[in-house]
Parts: structure tokens; sequence; C-alpha cells
């Protein structure tokens, strides 16, 4: 409304749809030539922002209540109204990634744009990477620059360690025969698991001159159909403390499975170095 009178003050008759609010502050700003405060109520840059950790975590907690209950009634902490209702988007107006974010804002853009839905340690640790690289960059992130980081440091990282092909053979205990490329140089290795990681975990180990155990794994669907992928992350801890992740992405789970494992060694052999 003040921004319509501001209008009609300087002889320009708005016709303003306040269910697009940022097409209102441009036209106000182009026409007027006075500028829209960031915190202007509704209308501001960052009204709808949150920075805070700790705010982050109780908005994302707060759209997932909704979406799992089915709840009609607007009632997510720290935001007065649905910024839908006035074309603002969760990802870009309300979740903003900086120094001081925390893992719940930067999972839950991970998981509403883009469709990973990080292990809670995976997030946290994920948390820590971004909050460094924002504060080294001395700026705020963009939901694409989350997503670049987040490939970047856990996605299918294929070096020293590669798995070319995987076969299984069932009995008691699960027996991989893998085909690998380490450093550069096939090996093919044989080793018997709890199940068909544990097996793959177990092959690339005897040849590697690491120690380190399979600690956490989780999967689920990025898409839906015949030719959906799927995601899997893997968590290793190692003999000297350090625990290392990895994502791996693939139409296959096995596959994906594999490359999340092999994601995960090449995290950790690279950060031994």
């Amino acid at each position: 409304v003040t921004l319509a009178m501001n209008m009609y003050t300087h002889g320009v008759d708005p016709k303003l749809d306040f269910s697009n609010m940022p097409s209102i502050v441009e036209r106000y700003e182009r026409l007027t030539r006075m500028h829209v405060s960031p915190r202007q109520p509704y209308a501001g840059q960052l009204v709808f922002a949150a920075f805070s950790g700790s705010h982050q975590d109780a908005i994302a907690k707060g759209m997932k209540h909704r979406e799992e209950n089915d709840i009609f009634q607007w009632n997510v902490p720290y935001i007065p109204l649905d910024p839908h209702d006035v074309s603002r988007t969760y990802d870009s107006d309300v979740i903003r990634i900086n120094s001081q974010s925390g893992k719940g804002g930067i999972g839950y853009i991970l998981e509403t744009s883009y469709g990973y839905a990080l292990p809670a340690k995976m997030r946290e640790h994920f948390g820590y990477t971004v909050k460094d690289i924002s504060d080294h960059a001395h700026k705020e992130l963009s939901a694409e620059e989350v997503y670049e980081i987040f490939e970047k440091t856990y996605v299918n990282i294929e070096r020293p360690v590669y798995v070319r092909e995987a076969h299984f053979r069932q009995g008691p205990m699960t027996e991989a025969s893998v085909t690998a490329l380490i450093g550069g140089h096939r090996h093919e290795l044989i080793a018997k698991g709890n199940g068909r990681l544990d097996a793959v975990c177990s092959a690339l180990k005897s040849c590697l001159d690491a120690d380190f155990t399979l600690q956490s794994y989780h999967e689920h669907s990025l898409d839906q159909g015949s030719h959906s992928r799927a995601a899997g992350y893997v968590g290793l801890q190692w003999a000297d403390g350090r625990f290392t992740w990895g994502a791996g992405v693939d139409t296959d789970i096995i596959r994906a499975s594999i490359k999340a494992l092999t994601s995960a060694i090449n995290n950790g052999l690279r950060e031994g170095e």
C-alpha cells in the first residue's frame, strides 16, 4: 500500500498485483527512482531472510512439519506469511547462506531444490565446509553455489580410486570380484563381506595402504520413473580418527553406493596426504 501511495504521489498509476511483490518493487524503484529498504515489510529484499543457523534450523523444521502433516494454516517460525503468497522463494529469499548459516538451512536447500536428503552427520560436515568457504570468500552463497560445492566435494569422485566393474556371488557372506583403477593401475580384487558394499570395501582396502571402516550408508531415489537416479551416501571411520563422507549418483543403486564409497575413500586419501 505504501509503495502504491508513493507511486500515485509521483503521478504514476501503479495497477499493481500484490501477489507479485518483486515486480511491484522493480516498478516502484524504476518509476519513482526511490529505493525500497531491504527490511521494508513484505517488499524488502531481506524481509524474509534468515542467516542465523538457529533460525534456519527452525524454519527448515517448520517447513518439513507442514509438509509431513499436510497443514494448511501457515505456522512456520520466524516467517509471518508464506513467501509464495507474494511471489518470493525459499531458496533465494528465506534461507540465505553465509558464515553464520547452520546445517539445517544448507540441508534444506539441497533437499528442496536438488533432491539430496543428506544423513544428519553428513549434513553437519557439509555445513562446516560451506561456512568455511563463505567465511574465506567474505560473501553470501547462492543455492547454485552451495550445490556446486556439494558436487565438487562429495559426488562421484573418481581419483585416485575408481571401480570399473563389480560382480557378486551370494553365500553365507557376499563375495565381490572388483576391477579397480588405483592411481591409474588396474587391479583385479576379490573379497568377502556382510553385504555387497562391505565386500567391495574389503576388496579395495586390501590393496590400499590405508585403514578405514564402513560406518554409515544411506540411499534414496533422486527422481521418479523407470530411468530415475539413485543417490547413495557413505561415511568412513579412519584409524587415525578422521571421518570422511562421499556421495554417489547413478541410475543403478549398487553403482551409486560404490561411487559413494570410492568418493569417501578418495576424500580420505586426499586429506591424509
